[in-house]
């Protein structure tokens, strides 16, 4: 019988072995389950397949076609990546609504001797119940926010941060992208789906009764965008402000920046856009910096033309409440560590 699950804390506390997503590899890839396997009784083009009969020709002619790519595909599943498993093994299956495909999967897995079941309503369940968290129920955590202008290395400090055990939540992390016009990072970004799974993950794992240190963003990382409760306390959340010199700030961005210096076809590129707001002449002058290979001078002309004029007129927007200003002459290694730990000493003050 379907287990039921009215809670996350219910789905995560589920007791059995091992989760297993049997809906096709495009599904899994955008979202899943957290833990969750993946083993496709259906591939995309299969799912494809047999939905075009179900649309075209008829539910039945559909519903056998299926059946027999499904035997297949679990008879596959058995012989490799479950055939290690002994009759005690109890696996969590499910599907997209918790029908056809995880019903007949677990159908058969029973069969054998193993103690499977379903999830009531499939990934639907789960997605519901991820929605109802972020965006219908108030989020309990105290946040501070990390702010500083472009270049003062909040991600890293965040980083250094969460070693020393303060709780952080890593939204750059979550969503794959460094936050800025020049933040997009190897593999690209997750579903806006699998970002709300990240997050409501990471979220959950935090204690509410202590500060949660959160680098300063905007609404939106790259493409993805928070939820409006989380984006509401950040709004409102006090703030710990870094300040650096220019000088400093540029060194720091050469190195965080070097995968992106080292492709100078992209890097123009994700200039051009610039073009629209800073002008022909500001962005043609960023060009030249670029073509001469002077990547600390591009990164100051950047911040002192873009970003710190942009920073500025956002912080106009809002009154926040400054919890403490740290100044580092330097951002090298030694720098920020001596930020990570006069936050450290600030928080414990809260």
């Amino acid at each position: 019988m379907p287990v039921i699950f009215d809670t996350l804390a219910e789905l995560r506390g589920h007791g059995f072995d091992t989760v297993i997503d049997v809906r096709s590899p495009a599904e899994f890839a955008e979202d899943h389950v957290p833990g969750a396997i993946s083993l496709p009784v259906l591939s995309d083009a299969q799912r494809a397949e047999v939905g075009t009969l179900y649309k075209q020709t008829s539910p039945f002619d559909a519903r056998k076609v299926g059946a027999a790519l499904v035997a297949r595909n679990a008879a596959q599943h058995i012989e490799n990546e479950l055939f290690q498993y002994d009759g005690g093994w109890r696996p969590l299956i499910y599907c997209w609504r918790g029908g056809q495909r995880s019903g007949s999967f677990t159908s058969i897995l029973q069969q054998i001797g193993w103690r499977a079941d379903t999830i009531k309503g499939g990934y639907q369940t789960y997605r519901r119940l991820v929605q109802k968290a972020l965006y219908e129920q108030p989020l309990p955590h105290k946040l501070i926010l990390l702010d500083g202008n472009t270049g003062t290395a909040k991600t890293d400090i965040l980083a250094l941060l969460a070693r020393r055990g303060v709780q952080v939540l890593d939204l750059e992390g979550l969503a794959r992208h460094r936050g800025s016009l020049l933040g997009a990072v190897e593999g690209g970004q997750p579903a806006q789906k699998g970002f709300e799974s990240a997050l409501i993950s990471a979220l959950d794992k935090l204690d509410p009764t202590r500060p949660v240190v959160v680098e300063a963003e905007s609404s939106k990382i790259g493409q993805l965008t928070l939820p409006p409760k989380l984006w509401h306390i950040m709004r409102t959340a006090p703030r710990i402000e870094i300040t650096a010199p220019l000088e400093a700030r540029a060194a720091y961005l050469t190195m965080a920046y070097a995968d992106v210096i080292a492709d100078p076809d992209t890097l123009a590129s994700r200039l051009e856009p610039l073009r629209y707001f800073r002008g022909h002449k500001i962005v043609d002058g960023w060009i030249e910096q670029m073509k001469a290979g002077d990547f600390k001078g591009l990164a100051s002309a950047l911040m002192e033309q873009h970003y710190d004029p942009a920073y500025a007129k956002s912080r106009t927007v809002h009154d926040h409440e400054v919890l403490d200003v740290l100044r580092a002459d330097s951002l090298d290694h030694a720098g920020q560590d001596a930020l990570a730990a006069q936050i450290e000493a600030r928080l414990s003050e809260i």
